[in-house]
């Protein structure tokens, strides 16, 4: 996790650009590095690390000795980097693994480095030679990249919308930061003004096609086998680090096998010390942490617990929201305990890489609403959609409230070839039934081995904002209370003139969309749509448990 700025074409010194940048310190808590082109006057690279890999060699613009026209910078993880260079022969000038996207890109140019890359990833890629520059985004946007491109030939790229806040150009016309589309790059050029011209902007991977770079699983004819190797794999491949590992852990399925197959992974990477896990709740009768502490002794995991209250949540809540970025409900409750056990990570432990089971939920058909799906094939357009938007909710979540803290995230569940193979099944095989609890080949695959307690493999959803309540009480309800006393019956009245795009429906949507306009005015296309949940009517509040399926669900799931 770092944080990459750039800027081309900048019709004011650049010195006066730059204060922008440290609005994404957060994200680089090591060290930080601003550095002009040589030779371009109007470009400049800026640049906050934090140091995962290759401690001494892995700063940023990095630039070659044999290819000095080539200046990259970029944020994310390439996993394959090595089994790259060695299948390619490229000579390695330091122990980084953004090297691979220089080498690959002088061997065969931007979209042969896109489609090589295993991992997740932002870049930006300036040649001096070909005066051209490539800013590019993983497949499901897990490293984020937001640009400003104007009419005046000005290019600015930061990993956070917030970083582009406050960049001074020519243009009369409003500043308009724009998210990268993950799967994509653009590539642009500079004139002899070195102002910036648009070239085109090609799409290199497909959320569920296989990518086209060699994975280390060979398939079989059994389901479950070929799941179960594809997510070990995954789990495995995310384990390079220099720096400590450990694990988000609810006590859901999906949390507790990330955490289960890291630990299995790092006994047999030699890895010595504790795997640390870390739940979170309001008080001690909170689902996830009952049920954490139950996966957590399985595993012997150094456990942590973080309690935090609806006080907390409500003082916190307007830094919640400038970290992400966002106005959409059920992001902000989701982030709240995300955002605590963050800061507890950060403050009181030596982790920080962190693997958590975001993403099992949209590639498996986890939401409690999938139940409700008209025929599977609905079922697999919807799964394939929250896959493609997964960038501005979850995954936006799990970035910003780990990288608020200097924490890197990965996401196991997001690999590309795990969601490829899963996606592949036919959507008979993927959806829930009255008869088959959700994501039950995922299940199935792990049943027997003795990996997490059986009740908790087939412990049935519960959303991360409601398993970090009490049961008598959810957090929503709290959030609820506290909006009721912030936002009258007339302001809510006033909300279809004051915003006309995501009008508010609640006082706590109000609520939220108020603080987001205070630091982010005129940007309320950040959030295009708000998250609700499919096929339950006229349904305003995205929880799980206001859904009467949500009661039903908490019996026994049936195995069949």
């Amino acid at each position: 996790m770092c944080g990459i700025w750039c800027i081309f074409g900048s019709s004011v010194d650049t010195h006066q650009q730059i204060s922008s940048c440290f609005n994404i310190a957060h994200r680089g808590p090591d060290c930080f590095r601003f550095e002009n082109v040589n030779h371009f006057s109007r470009c400049v690279f800026g640049f906050h690390r934090l140091a995962i890999v290759d401690d001494i060699y892995g700063m940023q613009p990095m630039r070659l000795h044999a290819l000095p026209h080539i200046w990259m910078t970029y944020n994310g993880e390439i996993y394959n980097f090595r089994q790259t260079q060695k299948k390619f022969g490229y000579q390695f000038e330091t122990s980084c693994d953004g090297e691979i996207l220089i080498h690959l890109y002088n061997d065969k140019g931007a979209r042969f480095m896109c489609e090589q890359l295993y991992g997740v990833f932002a870049f930006v890629l300036f040649d001096t030679r070909e005066r051209k520059i490539y800013v590019g985004r993983d497949t499901f946007g897990v490293r984020p990249s937001f640009r400003i491109f104007t009419d005046c030939g000005f290019l600015a790229v930061s990993s956070e919308a917030k970083g582009l806040q406050g960049m001074k150009v020519a243009s009369r016309k409003s500043l308009k930061i724009e998210p990268l589309e993950p799967g994509t790059y653009e590539e642009y050029k500079l004139d002899e003004n070195e102002k910036v011209e648009f070239v085109q902007k090609e799409r290199f991977h497909t959320i569920g096609k296989f990518p086209k770079y060699d994975v280390n699983v060979s398939p079989t004819d059994d389901m479950t086998m070929n799941i179960r190797s594809y997510l070990s794999n995954a789990v495995q491949m995310r384990l390079m680090s220099h720096r400590r590992i450990g694990c988000m852990l609810s006590g859901g399925l999906d949390s507790s096998l990330i955490a289960a197959l890291t630990v299995q992974e790092a006994r047999r990477q030699g890895i010595t010390y504790p795997i640390q896990t870390f739940s979170i709740g309001m008080d001690e009768d909170s689902p996830d942490l009952i049920a954490a502490r139950k996966v957590a002794k399985h595993l012997q995991t150094e456990h942590h617990e973080i309690r935090f209250s609806a006080a907390d949540a409500i003082g916190e809540l307007k830094n919640i929201i400038r970290a992400l970025e966002s106005y959409d409900i059920t992001t902000i409750r989701a982030s709240i305990g995300m955002y605590f056990v963050s800061k507890y990570i950060q403050e009181k432990t030596d982790t920080v890489v962190i693997l958590s089971g975001e993403g099992a939920d949209e590639v498996c058909q986890g939401y409690i609403y999938f139940y409700r799906q008209p025929t599977p094939e609905e079922g697999d357009r919807e799964s394939r959609r929250l896959c493609q938007d997964l960038f501005y909710f979850d995954v936006l979540r799990a970035d910003r409230t780990t990288a608020a803290h200097g924490l890197e995230l990965r996401v196991p569940f997001l690999d590309h070839a795990f969601t490829a193979y899963y996606l592949s099944l036919p959507s008979t095989e993927r959806c829930p039934t009255k008869d088959r609890v959700e994501k039950y080949h995922l299940r199935k695959a792990f049943d027997g081995l003795d990996l997490i307690p059986s009740e908790i493999l087939w412990r049935p959803k519960e959303a991360f904002s409601d398993g970090v309540s009490a049961k008598k009480k959810s957090l929503f309800e709290y959030m609820q209370e506290h909006a009721a006393s912030q936002v009258t019956d007339e302001d809510l009245q006033k909300a279809s003139s004051l915003y006309p795009f995501n009008t508010p429906k609640t006082k706590e949507a109000f609520l939220y969309r108020t603080i987001f306009n205070e630091f982010y005015p005129h940007h309320e296309h950040l959030t295009p749509y708000i998250w609700l949940p499919k096929w339950c009517g006229d349904q305003t509040d995205p929880s799980a448990r206001v859904l009467n399926h949500y009661k039903e669900q908490q019996g026994d799931p049936v195995k069949s």
